[in-house]
């Protein structure tokens, strides 16, 4: 017997003999599906954002008060110059001038004294031999006080130099200083060299009085003792007395 096959036959054994890959399909739960929300997302950068700015805020708060530190450190930091050493051994320099004065010194006492010994009226019965001494004495007083006085104007116009290095070197610290108290500092030790300026014009000026003040009383005393000894001069009995004068030895 002889089979046939039909249309519809062939298309079953096609089918029946071609291998079925079957796919399986899965399904996603529910929870796992990601969904965009524009608005949630705008929220979350803005927070972002101003979350950031807070950070940027704080650093830039803790770089001000860091900065804030320095200074105050700067403004703390000490001078590291200092002329007083220089300033005090000018000082000293012009006292010991004036303490090594001759004969009459700074002193009220020693001049209220020498000013009654040697300076005031002349006594009636002082011997000429006594009237001659004091007004020795008193030219060497003059004399001393002259001399005192020039050796004070030597020690400052010394001073001068010393004065010109220690401003320089004060005025460049005051320019390059760090902070307040280095710029205070450095105006401090300039208004110390000021005053040691002030102090040798003082003594200048004390010196120099000193000498003029000698000089008028000397000729006040020349006077005084001039007229003393003219009127011993005058006197009757005890002034001159004519005798005889030999101008020329005459003998062999």
């Amino acid at each position: 017997m002889i089979l046939r096959h039909t249309p519809g036959c062939r298309l079953a054994i096609a089918l029946l003999s071609t291998p079925t890959v079957i796919t399986p399909m899965l399904a996603t739960p529910a929870h796992a599906l990601i969904v965009y929300d524009p608005s949630n997302y705008a929220q979350n950068v803005l927070q972002a954002a101003r979350a950031l700015q807070q950070i940027n805020n704080q650093i830039t708060s803790l770089q001000n008060q860091a900065q804030m530190l320095i200074n105050q450190a700067k403004n703390l930091a000490s001078l590291p110059y200092s002329a007083l050493q220089q300033i005090q051994q000018s000082v000293q320099k012009t006292q010991q001038l004036l303490s090594q004065a001759q004969n009459i010194a700074f002193n009220v006492q020693q001049i209220d004294q020498a000013f009654q010994q040697k300076y005031g009226n002349v006594s009636l019965s002082a011997s000429d031999q006594q009237l001659v001494a004091d007004a020795r004495s008193r030219w060497q007083n003059t004399v001393g006080g002259l001399q005192d006085a020039m050796r004070v104007q030597a020690g400052v116009v010394g001073n001068i130099d010393t004065n010109r290095t220690q401003m320089s070197s004060l005025v460049n610290q005051s320019q390059s200083a760090t902070g307040a108290l280095q710029a205070t500092q450095a105006g401090n030790q300039i208004l110390a060299l000021q005053s040691q300026q002030l102090s040798d014009l003082v003594a200048l000026l004390a010196a120099n009085g000193r000498a003029g003040a000698l000089t008028e009383a000397e000729r006040a005393a020349a006077a005084e003792q001039g007229r003393e000894q003219r009127r011993r001069f005058l006197t009757p009995g005890s002034g001159y007395t004519p005798g005889n004068a030999q101008m020329f030895n005459s003998g062999n």
